[in-house]
């Protein structure tokens, strides 16, 4: 039974914003809290629009045989919508739950075509539920038989009805559509982002392994090495003067053996934390450079210290990195120059810290900017590291190397490391 004024006015509704597409397939048991909001408000949506499509029957239709059907029917479509959001269950549950609403709606439609509208939260949840060809195809359906639903409620042609539910359904799938893809090429992004962050990670890493393997060389040569050069260099004069000078043969073994102590102490202190032994227990950088240099005066060789400029503390880093290019170069000098004399000199100012070590030794050829020679390492690529590890470390704090050398000369080598300004007083 249909009356003339049985047409209603459609609702003010639009597409909305569909389910976050980012989900991908909106498994129920796998839903953020947006995409529980949004089903909430679609079930929230189909509920009202039932309920007002019912009573608008029963106000206008209420002897009718076909009252009950409809009560019946609009019971069991608000009760499986209502199930369904209560207990999302599985994503197949929920197609099963739609196929059931579909068909109940496509019943009530028949016999009372005032319920056309609530397709509009079934088509947005086909699209949420369904592949993208099967939810266009249902939702073709459902837009045709909304648009015969409402010819048959309309007294005359009237163009919106024919093109008011093609234009909304055609409206919420493209926009949909559009975000879901939207959404995916978004989560392709950020995939690629995290894939390359974690490469980016673990390249930092291989970096920094190769780095502290780097310094622990460089710490290692400036210190167990060199100290077990002097030590074999020692007791080979011991062994060959031990029948003809005995009591040189001693000096050089008492000799080996505090060099060998020192050693032991430089090993202990590098296991504990990399610092050089003469700076433990708070020595500043300037008594671990005279400490130096008195144990390497012997055997032919003077080394004389001095200090410049004030007493400043220098930060742990510098200090150690001054104090091991002052190690590695003595030892070079002793090794390589055949020098008398050699001398340390450490120059602080207020923004600059310098150390000059001199020799008076036979020299060699300046290295050219950017070469790989070392004229202060060893040829033998085993053992020497000299220059380059002296270098690396400068650098690693901003500071710089000068050399300058002449063949018959002597040699002057002057490391250089910047320091943090202090902050100027207040007015």
């Amino acid at each position: 039974m249909r009356h003339p004024d049985d047409h209603p006015q459609p609702p003010s509704t639009s597409p909305g914003p569909p389910a976050s597409p980012a989900s991908g397939a909106f498994a129920p048991g796998a839903q953020t809290r947006d995409d529980r909001l949004l089903s909430a408000l679609l079930t929230t949506a189909f509920v009202v629009l039932l309920a007002g499509a019912l009573l608008r029957y029963v106000l206008k239709h209420g002897d009718s045989d076909r009252l009950p059907w409809i009560v019946g029917l609009s019971v069991v479509l608000a009760v499986v919508q209502v199930a369904g959001q209560a207990r999302p269950g599985s994503r197949r549950a929920g197609r099963v739950r739609l196929a059931v609403v579909v068909a109940c709606w496509v019943v009530v439609v028949l016999l009372a075509p005032s319920f056309a509208w609530c397709a509009v939260p079934l088509i947005h949840t086909a699209l949420r539920l369904l592949p993208t060809r099967s939810a266009v195809a249902l939702v073709t359906a459902l837009a045709t038989l909304v648009v015969l639903a409402e010819l048959r409620l309309a007294d005359g042609f009237d163009p919106n009805h024919l093109l008011l539910p093609p234009v909304v359904a055609a409206l919420a799938t493209g926009v949909f559509v559009y975000l879901t893809r939207e959404a995916t090429r978004r989560q392709h992004l950020i995939d690629d982002l995290v894939r390359t962050r974690r490469e980016l990670a673990a390249t930092e890493r291989r970096e920094g392994t190769l780095a502290e393997r780097q310094r622990l060389s460089r710490e290692i040569h400036d210190s167990l090495a060199q100290g077990l050069s002097s030590q074999n260099m020692l007791l080979q004069a011991a062994d060959r003067q031990w029948d003809t000078d005995p009591q040189a043969a001693r000096t050089h073994l008492r000799t080996a053996a505090s060099i060998a102590a020192h050693g032991l102490t430089e090993a202990r202190r590098l296991v504990h934390d990399l610092a050089p032994a003469d700076l433990a227990e708070g020595a500043g950088l300037a008594q671990a450079l005279a400490t130096l240099a008195a144990r390497e005066s012997r055997d032919g060789l003077t080394v004389r210290f001095h200090a410049e400029g004030p007493d400043t503390h220098l930060p742990d880093q510098a200090a150690s990195a001054l104090l091991r290019t002052a190690q590695g170069a003595l030892a070079n000098i002793r090794e390589h120059s055949g020098a008398r004399t050699a001398a340390l000199t450490l120059t602080c100012l207020d923004d600059t810290v310098a150390l000059d070590v001199a020799d008076d030794g036979r020299g060699f050829p300046a290295p050219e900017p950017g070469g790989t020679r070392d004229p202060l390492g060893d040829p033998d690529p085993l053992r020497g590291h000299g220059l380059p590890a002296i270098r690396a470390r400068l650098r690693q704090l901003g500071g710089t190397l000068a050399i300058e050398s002449t063949p018959g000369e002597g040699a002057v080598l002057t490391a250089t490391i910047p320091l943090t300004p202090a902050t100027p007083p207040a007015p």
